[in-house]
């Protein structure tokens, strides 16, 4: 008689088992579905460096979300699911009625994040995942913001003129203007490269919390990832000088509001990742 209890564990078991993968799959296929919306609105923008900005920033967070998966608590509760419901759909309802580059853009992704934590794991689901949400925090500061604060447009026109000089170039700059003899550039604030140095700051975030650092290491790579986002975007500008001094005003506009200014984006990133494991030593790295 006391078979009974021992059959039903087993079936008790595998459903827990079967919910808890339909909460897992559930979940993914929301959050890709909330991905592929995000990514679909901010190309339809034309935005290039939100378009770099939102590839990144989203790698960043399904790289933190992977590397964690198998801590993940899911248990939530009913406060928690209908809020986070309630987020979601207020997320869903905007999105059909955005248009151009919405500022709304740069908050979906942590509005979209945050609500499925709380459908999944309710409000303490929040601190398990504040490594994404500060991910998406970051990438929800416009750079027009920053500049408020720090313009560097007249140091980058200085290093662009640097640049120049160095290859050989006859350049004068004055303030944040570069100039060569058959053309000139001025360096706007939205050219200075405070969107590459945001990029480049997210995926060091993402680095130090995928890899174990000591306490210098952690000023040091943020730092350091500032630095070759403002001499890659130097670079840019010094290029983009030389494009006008020769009269192509085609490779002019490529590389500064094309696809080229992804292309730089891209350097940035790759200097970046080989540039830390020189700063990290062997046996401290995980990935």
């Amino acid at each position: 008689m006391f078979d009974v209890p021992f059959r039903v564990l087993p079936i008790q078991r595998a459903l827990f088992l079967f919910n808890d993968a339909i909460m897992r799959y559930g979940l993914l296929g929301l959050l890709s579905a909330l991905i592929a919306l995000h990514l679909s609105l901010v190309f339809s923008g034309d935005n290039t460096d939100l378009i770099g900005s939102s590839l990144l920033y989203w790698s960043a967070a399904i790289l933190i979300l992977r590397h964690k998966q198998s801590k993940l608590d899911f248990s939530s509760d009913f406060a928690s699911i209908s809020i986070g419901s309630l987020v979601l759909v207020s997320v869903l309802s905007k999105s059909a009625s955005i248009s151009g580059n919405d500022i709304f853009l740069r908050i979906l992704p942590i509005l979209s994040i945050a609500a499925l934590v709380l459908i999944a794991s309710g409000f303490r689901g929040l601190k398990q995942h504040w490594q994404e949400l500060l991910i998406l925090c970051v990438f929800a500061i416009p750079p027009g913001l920053i500049l408020l604060f720090f313009d560097p447009s007249t140091m980058t026109a200085k290093v662009s003129g640097f640049i120049l000089h160095a290859l050989g170039f006859q350049v004068s700059v004055q303030g944040v203007l570069v100039s060569l003899p058959r053309g000139s550039i001025e360096v706007y604030s939205a050219c200075a490269g405070v969107a590459t140095m945001l990029q480049l700051f997210g995926v060091a975030l993402m680095y130090l919390f995928l890899q174990p650092t000591k306490y210098y290491q952690k000023f040091l790579i943020p730092g350091f990832a500032l630095l070759i986002a403002f001499l890659v975007n130097a670079l840019r500008v010094a290029l983009m000088a030389v494009f006008v001094a020769l009269g192509d005003q085609t490779a002019f506009e490529y590389w500064h509001v094309g696809n080229g200014s992804l292309v730089f984006s891209t350097i940035a990133v790759l200097i970046f990742c080989l540039s830390s494991q020189v700063l990290l030593p062997h046996e401290e790295r995980s990935l």
